[in-house]
């Protein structure tokens, strides 16, 4: 069975967006400062960053975190030139999608599903040619994934910044403890780059 993985970037103190979103500033005020390892890290950084999407196949995301994130994405997706298969979740299917994509499965990028969350990670896993699904994105794609028991690896990007208010990640899971095994810890000025195995 193809492995599932939650991977996000998030605060010291648990947020994945900053207080006060808009669309202007989909992840609140001065929340980009969780993504600048990605984009302005060091080597190690970038050796984290490639390494994840060289074992991806496929990923699944929510309609906000799309939404928000389709003005930088565009119509290659998260992957960029590796242009892989994105699953976005929603409960009514756009009207108008990226050029070069099609409503349904078969799209070239993205694929809308409002069929729930087994049928996305069904369709990603058909997609992912044998390789990881990475759920990304959102507080809520995450938790309903987590509370499911649907993710077998979490991978955290945690920022050493302290937010106080914004979207906090690890709540309204609601599957009581959850066991976790660590399997690698990088750090660098930027991240700490953790991943670890959800018992079962």
């Amino acid at each position: 069975m193809t492995k599932v993985i939650f991977d996000i970037s998030m605060s010291l103190d648990g947020f994945i967006t900053a207080a006060n979103r808009r669309p202007e500033e989909p992840m609140g005020d001065g929340g980009e400062r969780l993504h600048e390892w990605a984009f302005e890290g060091g080597e190690r950084d970038r050796e984290v960053m490639e390494a994840g999407l060289a074992s991806i196949g496929a990923v699944i995301t929510g309609r906000r975190n799309y939404e928000d994130s389709l003005p930088w994405w565009g119509s290659d997706g998260p992957t960029g030139p590796a242009r892989l298969p994105v699953f976005v979740l929603t409960h009514e299917i756009p009207a108008v999608v990226p050029e070069n994509t099609r409503e349904g499965g078969g799209g070239d990028v993205y694929t809308f599903v409002d069929s729930g969350i087994e049928d996305a990670l069904k369709q990603a896993q058909d997609a992912s040619d044998d390789k990881e699904v990475c759920v990304m994105g959102g507080a809520s794609i995450g938790q309903q994934y987590l509370a499911a028991g649907l993710v077998d690896e979490i991978s955290i990007h945690l920022v050493p910044v302290l937010f106080g208010t914004g979207t906090r990640m690890l709540e309204n899971i609601n599957s009581g403890h959850v066991q976790l095994e660590p399997l690698k810890v990088i750090n660098t000025p930027h991240a700490t780059h953790l991943r670890y195995r959800i018992a079962k």
